[in-house]
């Protein structure tokens, strides 16, 4: 999440204190991701070293300092808002390093540690489905956020569900060594280039 960029969004509305910022900023998520005020003004501290924002004269560096972007804050907000982030490579996803790493570890049973996990997803989609019925119709920004959630805990459970029958077909087939798969074409080429 892009924090900084979060604040010259709200900034584009006009000057605003650092607490304004913080409030409106969970308001907008709806209190998803609550704020740390030292990470507001430090944020703050940094985009306006980087000339995207300006603030009030004010001698002290306190909450009654307004600050307000610059034409260079809004070019980067445009910036940002239109690059597709870059999902070319997986991120780390604790839950497939830990079913890796089981795959290793004598004694586990890879299967029940994918269960434990899928019941717990289970149990999170639920009570982000009532959060979603109880509050959703009032706050646009938070029935967002739940759709979000919701979609990643399903395709969560997608992948388990996947996983656990690439798991069955390999137990079912005769033990051998398989070839290393290929790279895809833009890792070959990163590979080729070292």
């Amino acid at each position: 999440m892009s924090v900084r960029h979060a604040l010259l969004a709200l900034l584009s509305e006009g000057p605003k204190y650092g607490l304004q910022l913080r409030q409106e900023f969970e308001a907008d998520t709806g209190e998803v991701w609550p704020l740390n005020v030292g990470q507001v003004y430090t944020t703050l501290q940094r985009l306006e070293r980087d000339g995207l924002v300006e603030s009030d004269e004010a001698d002290d560096d306190g909450p009654q300092k307004r600050f307000r972007i610059t034409a260079s804050g809004r070019e980067e907000l445009d910036g940002w808002l239109r690059t597709p982030p870059d999902l070319s490579s997986p991120p780390r996803d604790e839950l497939v390093i830990k079913v890796l790493v089981a795959l290793r570890v004598s004694g586990v049973d890879v299967r029940e540690v994918m269960q434990v996990h899928r019941r717990y997803l289970v149990q999170l989609m639920q009570q982000w489905t009532h959060l979603k019925e109880d509050m959703a119709d009032q706050d646009l920004g938070f029935a967002l956020v739940v759709d979000a959630e919701l979609f990643r805990l399903d395709s969560v459970i997608r992948w388990l569900d996947a996983a656990e029958g690439r798991l069955k077909r390999a137990s079912a087939a005769p033990t051998a060594v398989a070839p290393s798969p290929p790279l895809p074409k833009q890792r070959r080429r990163v590979e080729a280039q070292r």
